[in-house]
């Protein structure tokens, strides 16, 4: 059985839908069968990261009850994605969501859910039909307001908050540090993704930036936090641990959760 972890933030620009984009595809990566969901159903657009463009089926008309999951799954390299309509206007109860998709966690390792930027329906859905949550936010103070409002409401529902995605860092003295943020939030942070704009080329060429750039220090962060969420291990040969130089704090918080949930 598979589980369903759900993708949020409250404020729009945070770079929210690729971060499942690349979180899909370093899951992927080690073997695992994965399906990215869009739950966000009135401006939907992982279809578009992964050129799934004008999809004839998608979750609306799951939700609907006019078509079967498996219509309304399409494949993305080696990811699967079930978009939800851009163009189409159908009426759908959002809360039907966690009904309408649990049987799909026989089927994969992990179900990736995305989310609408603003509290709402849509976000409630995604929360209550996730096994977990990680919430994405960006060093300064407007996002992190939001980014605290989010994860006061998924402690309301009761879906476990395993970490934020702190995103589109720049390492500049201007933004809010690693630790105030942990600090405010009280939520560990489980990834650091600096400002790359290879992100915004992968977007360009339809490709998770975890695929487009491997290599890249965003795409280890994600293949490192990707590897936490499905209990395995990733750890590349580097000098830092030859040094045995102090690990970021990030790297323990991973080192936490892994312990938490599989030891």
């Amino acid at each position: 059985m598979g589980k369903t972890v759900g993708i949020i933030s409250l404020k729009g620009g945070v770079g929210k839908t690729s971060a499942v984009s690349a979180l899909g595809g370093a899951i992927a990566d080690f073997g695992q069968k994965v399906l990215l969901i869009d739950g966000n159903f009135s401006a939907p657009n992982l279809g578009l990261h992964l050129n799934i463009i004008d999809p004839k089926i998608t979750l609306h008309h799951v939700l609907d009850r006019t078509a079967n999951l498996k219509d309304a799954i399409y494949e993305s390299g080696n990811l699967d994605v079930m978009p939800s309509s851009i163009f189409e206007r159908i009426n759908i109860n959002p809360l039907d969501l966690k009904n309408r998709i649990k049987t799909l966690k026989r089927k994969y390792d992990v179900i990736l859910l995305d989310s609408s930027p603003a509290l709402n329906e849509e976000t409630l859905a995604v929360m209550l039909a996730s096994d977990e949550l990680l919430v994405v936010t960006t060093p300064d103070y407007p996002t992190l307001s939001m980014t605290l409002k989010a994860v006061k409401v998924a402690k309301q529902r009761g879906t476990q908050i395993e970490g934020l995605i702190l995103n589109k860092v720049h390492n500049k003295n201007f933004e809010l540090s690693l630790k105030d943020i942990e600090k405010t939030a009280e939520v560990p942070v489980m990834a650091v993704i600096p400002h790359d704009v290879n992100v915004l080329r992968a977007l360009s060429e339809f490709s998770p930036s975890t695929i487009y750039n491997p290599k890249s220090k965003g795409s280890i962060e994600y293949k490192k936090l990707a590897a936490v969420l499905i209990g395995q291990k990733y750890k590349p040969f580097k000098l830092n641990n030859f040094l045995r130089i102090t690990p970021k704090r990030q790297e323990i918080n991973r080192e936490i959760l892994y312990k938490r949930v599989f030891k």
